[in-house]
């Protein structure tokens, strides 16, 4: 992983292109509704346009660069994962099951014998 040292303080132009595109996601939705009479199609493709324009214009901040690079960084660190082959995931998926039914069996032969203890004890059973 890269170590680099961010600054702290966004610059102007970057807080303008934020607020800008909050403002366009929000003027989409509002646009979204205000046209019901459209289509549902275009309006949907008109959200869609809006959307992806106020995550271009993001990816122009400072924070935008930062979250890309991170996306990047992780896709190569996913490509290091030794995945299990189709064996190893049966016999973990059907030992998980195995645990889960044990554990379960024993949490309802510990709930059977203390509601039976609870019975005698409040008199209600013989």
């Amino acid at each position: 992983m890269n170590t680099q040292v961010e600054p702290n303080a966004s610059s102007m132009g970057d807080v303008v292109k934020q607020v800008a595109s909050l403002v366009f996601v929000i003027a989409g939705l509002a646009a979204f509704y205000y046209f019901s009479s459209f289509p549902l199609l275009y309006r949907v493709l008109g959200l869609v346009a809006v959307v992806v324009l106020a995550l271009g214009l993001m990816l122009t901040t400072t924070i935008g660069k930062g979250v890309w690079a991170f996306m990047l960084e992780s896709k190569q660190e996913v490509r290091k994962v030794v995945w299990p082959n189709r064996q190893e995931t049966i016999r973990t998926t059907l030992l998980v099951f195995a645990m889960v039914f044990i554990v379960g069996l024993i949490l309802w032969v510990l709930d059977m014998f203390l509601f039976w203890g609870i019975r005698l004890l409040t008199g209600q059973g013989v």
